[in-house]
C-alpha cells in the first residue's frame, strides 16, 4: 500500500533539491536543441533507473538496528543540507549534439547524460536515505521518481521562465531547511528511541 504522506514528503524533499542541479539545466538545454518528448523518455528512464538502485540501497539498510539507521539518515540529512548551503553556482556543461534528431538518438543522449550525471548525486543517496528512514519503497520510490521527473519537466519545458521568477538561491535554501530538519528528527529519534 502506497502512503501518501510519505509520498508527497519524498516528492517535495527530492523536487527541491533537484531543481538547482546540474541535470536541470542539462535538460533545459537539451529541450532547446531536441524534441522535449524524446528528451523527457530519455531523461525520465534514467531518473528512474536510478531510483530502483537508490532504494534498493535504502531498503537494505532497514536490515540494521532502527536507532543505528537514524543516526545514519540523520547524518547524511545533515551533509546533504550543508552540501546545498555550501554549493557554488555551476555553468552550464557541454552536452554533444547528436548527428541526427531520431528518437533513439535523442532519448539515449538524455538517458546517457542523466545516467552518468546523477549517478552517487545528493538526490539519489537522499533516497537511499528515505527509504531507510521510512521503510516503505514503494512510497519513497514513487515520491523521488514523481519529484525528478516534475524538475525534467520543468527543466527541458520551461526551465528558463522559472529561474526568472524564483531565484535558485531560494530554492536551494528551502531544500537546505527540509533536509536539516529532516536530519535534526532523525538524530533525535537515534538517541530518545
Amino acid at each position: 500500500m502506497i502512503s501518501i504522506t510519505v509520498t508527497a514528503l519524498v516528492f517535495g524533499v527530492v523536487f527541491l533539491a533537484e531543481l538547482p542541479d546540474k541535470t536541470a539545466l542539462a535538460g533545459l538545454v537539451l529541450g532547446t536543441r531536441y524534441r522535449a518528448s524524446y528528451v523527457f523518455a530519455g531523461v525520465a528512464a534514467a531518473f528512474l533507473l536510478h531510483v530502483v538502485l537508490a532504494v534498493a540501497a535504502g531498503s537494505v539498510l532497514t536490515l540494521l538496528p532502527q536507532r543505528i539507521v537514524h543516526a545514519l539518515t540523520g547524518a547524511l540529512f545533515l551533509a546533504g543540507a550543508a552540501v546545498l548551503l555550501l554549493k557554488r553556482d555551476e555553468g552550464e556543461e557541454e552536452i554533444k549534439k547528436p548527428a541526427d534528431q531520431s528518437f533513439w538518438k535523442v532519448a539515449g543522449t538524455g538517458f546517457m547524460l542523466i545516467l552518468v550525471a546523477e549517478f552517487g548525486d545528493l538526490t539519489q543517496i537522499m533516497t537511499a536515505n528515505l527509504a531507510a528512514r521510512y521503510d516503505d519503497p514503494l512510497s519513497v520510490g514513487l515520491g523521488a521518481v514523481l519529484g525528478l521527473w516534475a524538475v525534467a519537466g520543468l527543466g527541458i519545458v520551461g526551465g528558463k521562465a522559472l529561474m526568472k521568477r524564483v531565484p535558485l538561491r531560494l530554492i536551494t535554501r528551502i531544500a537546505a531547511l527540509l533536509m536539516l530538519g529532516l536530519g535534526v528528527w532523525s538524530l533525535y529519534e537515534a538517541v530518545a528511541g
